[in-house]
Order: C-alpha cells, then structure tokens, then sequence
C-alpha cells in the first residue's frame, strides 16, 4: 500500500490521535502543574517562611538549573532504554521530590528541592518530543505537537481553581495550604509512572493495537522523511553541538520560555497585587490566559500544517505575545493585566507547535535524541531567566514593570531569531515523498 494513500493516511493519523495524544496529554498537564504550581504555593509561603520577592524568583526559576544539567543524560537514556520505561521512572521520582515540597522551611532547602524537581522532570518533556517524532509523520506534526502541548496552559485552566482551593484547606490536620497543593498536586504523577508501563508501546512495530497496513504506512512514511536533504542525520551525538542551526533554534526557545515561565510563575502574584481577591478568585483569573493559549495553539498549529510554514508562524506568534507584555506591564488594575497577559501567554505558548515541528524536522537519529535535548535544556534557561529577572526588578522598584518589558525584549529577539534559521521547506518533504513512492 503507498504512503501517498490519502485515504489510509487520514486514518493512520486519526488513529494515532486517538491512541495517543489524550494519554500524553494528560501526562503532560500532570508535569507542568507540578512544576508551575509553586506560583500559587507563594501566595502563602513567601508570608510564612519570610521569602522575599528575589529568594522566590530564584527558587521558582531553579527548577530550570536541574532542568539543563540533566537534560541530555537523561535524553540519552531514554533512547537506550525506550520511551515506556524512563517515562515511568521519572514519573514517581518527580512526583515524591514534588510531595517532598510541602517540608521546605528554609531558602536553601527550597532552592534545593526545585533544582530537584528540575533535574527529574529533566527527561520527560524532550522525550515526548522524540516519542511523538517517532508516530507521527513531519508533515503532520506540528499539529499533533501543538495540541499535545495545549496541555501546558490547560494545566493553568484546570490547576488554578484547584490550587485556589486547596489553598482553603489552610490548617487542615497541621498542615499550611501551601503544603496541601504540593501534596495533592503530586499524587497523580506517581501513580500514572505504573500505567505509563502499561499503556504505551516505543515504536510502531512494537504496537499490537496498529493494524498491519497502518504500521507500513508509518514505516514507510519515516523513511521518505529520513530523506529530507538538510536533516542532521549523523550517528555521533556531538554533531548537535556543532550545528549552527541547533544553537539558533536554543535561542528562540529560551525568549519564548522567558514569557512563558516568567508569566506563568508571577502571574497569581501579579493578580493579587492588584486587588484583594480571594485565592480561589485569583485561580479562576489566572486561568483564563492559559485558555486562550490553548485555544491560539491549536489554530496556530493547525494554520502551519496546512500552510506548511513554520518560520513565521513562530515569528508572528512572539510579535504577538512582545505587545501583550507591554500592554500587561503598564496596566494598573486587573482585568486589563489579565487580557494582556492573555495575549502575551498566548503568543509564547502558539510558538510552540511550529518551533517543535521545524526543529524536530532538522534532526535524525542520535543527533535527533541530542539536538532536541540541547534545544531544551539551553531554552529552558529562558525559564530560569524569567521568573528571577521579574523578581529581581520588583524587588528593587516594588513594580512588575520592569520585568515585564525585559522579557517582553527578550521574546521579540527571539522571534526574529526564528527566520534566520536555514530549513528545508516542508512541501520539499513532500516532493521527496513523490520522487520516492
């Protein structure tokens, strides 16, 4: 059967998106609440442990630390041991350091346990990347990509009326409502590691639920991809430091991490400085930006399949999000600094399903495994970056305003970064594909 079977490739893909991407999904919004939710912890443990405004940005931001550092073992791990089995083991590891959160007392311990958290979780979010690469077609996968990672801001939808909440658990058997969330928040990664084992398959031709004629499909489709005439193809992981284009693509990814990570750990702060809601009405603000994110990166994702463009898809969505960072910076009262940041969240977070389907169609083999873990980790930075420079402004103007214009700087760079980067078109993966089937 050919790959350029329309037919059988609408039902490939449609099948590989109802196996698949409900259960990443869900794995993802589990990791990204455990790593944000220490935004709405701060709401009552700055007061209580007497963090100020600095100590709290860089414990926020040091997830990012243990982020870089681990960030290539652990890739690299996964591809000799499969996608299952690592995803599983750091799964209950990051859900007890999680857990752990809740006997924080002092700075240090804090910085420690989110460095901690950081290094565990290290593996997981690359490894999805190479996992969805290794399913889903390029020409298919920016919007597979994107609407995997909705789950990011659908995790501040679903998270910040439960982080409100348990907020109010305050007291209950000794414990601060700060240590609830942690606790709580915690549980589902540790038991969702054991299904993980269950659930998933590492490739194609190891899943027993793909019909044969959908496995060749994928078989063949791969290797027409395979062809694509600017792919890093090479065995040697190093060939990922040396390329150019991976370093350039590790830029625009730190500014979009810079908003991204920056907003998302200040924004509960933002809100309540602004007005003296309670802490389940500042859950229900802070999730609106994330749902207009969601809803921007799976119409952007979308737009930039069928376009087959993701350069500008990139570029437009950090203009967007740049002016959403000013519009938040310079408003006093809080539905105009939820509507900004909407639209700053927003454009950062629709950066995503473009950025990932270019980058992951430049890379093969083990430079793929190396190349994207790179792009990660120094990206990710941009995470380390944010939330500390804000703080670090705050603490010494009292304002967020500062903070925000420079990561407001910091993603419009990146954004114009993205359209240097050489790449082989996607309809030229589809020329291949003809010359070949």
């Amino acid at each position: 059967m050919s790959a350029l079977d329309p037919g059988l490739e609408a039902a490939v893909i449609s099948k590989l998106n109802r196996r698949l991407l409900p259960f990443l999904f869900l794995l993802y919004i589990v990791a990204y609440l455990d790593r944000i939710n220490v935004g709405f912890a701060a709401l009552g443990m700055q007061k209580e442990l007497g963090f100020n405004d600095a100590v709290y940005g860089l414990g926020a931001g040091m997830f990012f630390g243990g982020y870089f550092f681990f960030q290539l073992p652990s890739n690299l791990v996964l591809a000799r041991v499969g996608a299952r089995r690592w995803m599983a083991v750091l799964m209950v590891v990051w859900g007890a350091v999680s857990a752990s959160m809740l006997m924080v007392r002092t700075a240090h311990g804090f910085y420690l346990l989110r460095f901690l958290l950081g290094a565990a979780e290290a593996g997981f979010f690359p490894g999805m990347i190479l996992y969805l690469k290794s399913w889903f077609p390029s020409h298919a996968r920016a919007r597979a990509i994107s609407l995997f990672m909705t789950a990011a801001p659908l995790s501040g939808v679903i998270g910040g009326p439960i982080s409100g909440a348990l907020l109010n658990l305050n007291g209950t058997v000794g414990l601060a409502g700060w240590q609830w969330l942690f606790l709580m928040e915690a549980l589902p990664a540790v038991v969702l590691g054991g299904v993980v084992l269950r659930f998933l398959s590492d490739r194609p031709e190891e899943a027993q639920w793909l019909p044969e004629e959908h496995r060749q499909w994928l078989l063949e489709a791969h290797a027409r991809d395979t062809k694509s005439p600017n792919l890093l193809t090479r065995t040697n992981a190093m060939a990922a430091f040396a390329s150019g284009r991976v370093w350039l693509l590790s830029l625009v990814y730190f500014g979009l991490n810079t908003c991204a990570y920056g907003l998302a750990l200040w924004l509960p702060s933002l809100i309540h400085h602004l007005a003296g809601f309670t802490n389940f009405q500042i859950g229900v603000l802070s999730a609106v930006p994330y749902f207009v994110a969601a809803v921007s990166m799976a119409l952007v994702g979308h737009h930039s399949d069928r376009h087959a463009e993701r350069k500008w898809h990139v570029a437009l969505s950090a203009a967007a999000g740049a002016v959403g960072l000013v519009l938040t910076a310079y408003s006093g009262s809080p539905f105009p600094v939820v509507a900004g940041a909407s639209v700053a969240i927003a454009g950062a977070y629709a950066m995503n399903g473009p950025f990932w389907a270019l980058s992951s169609s430049l890379l093969a083999g083990t430079a793929a495994a190396a190349g994207v873990a790179l792009i990660n980790s120094v990206g990710n930075l941009g995470g380390f970056f944010g939330p500390y420079v804000i703080g670090l402004v705050r603490s010494a103007t009292g304002t967020f305003r500062g903070g925000l214009l420079v990561v407001s700087v910091f993603l419009a760079t990146s954004g114009a970064l993205a359209l240097l980067v050489r790449t082989v078109h996607v309809r030229e993966v589809a020329a291949a594909w003809e010359q070949t089937g």
